[in-house]
């Protein structure tokens, strides 16, 4: 791990002219145990095409909220099957039909709200890291998505350590677009994130 130790704003400045497939094959380089994780939401294919060219045997660790539309999940069968993924479902505890029941999708300022997203997000997210223990951690988080997201870079430091690297960080969904299309991969918009009903809230998972 002594590469890793690096200073964050030197290998930053390293890769700042280089491709996504050159900061995958840098973060690889790195690595001990990389992951990737996905939602499956829009350009997701991207990142899951870029990282598992270059290693095919990486976890794929998908959290599933089980609220996913059936656009997102028929997409997500197609990507697992094209790219061959290695994938490590993780879903919540309680099933979705037991949560409508006795909490249902609160309004993200209802005071449920927490709780709910703890529920079909935060936790299953801990519990697939606590068992995975990754120490490089690939995603596709974009400049100009949240203000917390902005506030980093192509690689930072999740509170726990992990190395987190995001290739397509400078991307537009223009420039992904072309990447899609080089590749002929296929994209999908119609998701559905509960926790965010309300609008673009940044959920913990990348803090």
């Amino acid at each position: 791990m002594g590469k890793v130790k690096m200073n964050i704003e030197e290998i930053n400045n390293s890769l700042k002219n280089k491709s996504p497939e050159a900061i995958v094959k840098w973060a690889l380089g790195i690595a001990k145990k990389p992951v990737v994780t996905t939602n499956f939401r829009p350009y997701e294919a991207a990142i899951l095409h870029l990282v598992s060219s270059q290693n095919k045997n990486i976890n794929v660790i998908w959290c599933d909220t089980g609220y996913n539309t059936p656009n997102t999940y028929r997409h997500a069968q197609e990507l697992i099957k094209t790219l061959n993924l290695n994938i490590d479902l993780y879903v919540p505890k309680q099933s979705t039909a037991h949560r409508d029941v006795v909490l249902g999708i609160p309004d993200v300022n209802h005071p449920d709200h927490k709780i709910f997203t703890e529920q079909v997000k935060l936790e299953p997210f801990k519990r697939a890291f606590k068992e995975q223990k990754p120490d490089v951690w690939f995603t596709n988080l974009r400049k100009g998505q949240t203000a917390f997201r902005d506030s980093i870079d192509v690689v930072s430091k999740d509170k726990n350590g992990v190395i987190k690297v995001s290739p397509f960080y400078h991307f537009s969904d223009e420039q992904l677009d072309v990447y899609l299309s080089k590749y002929n991969l296929p994209n999908e918009h119609k998701y559905f994130d509960p926790t965010k009903v309300l609008g673009n809230r940044e959920c913990g998972l990348h803090s």
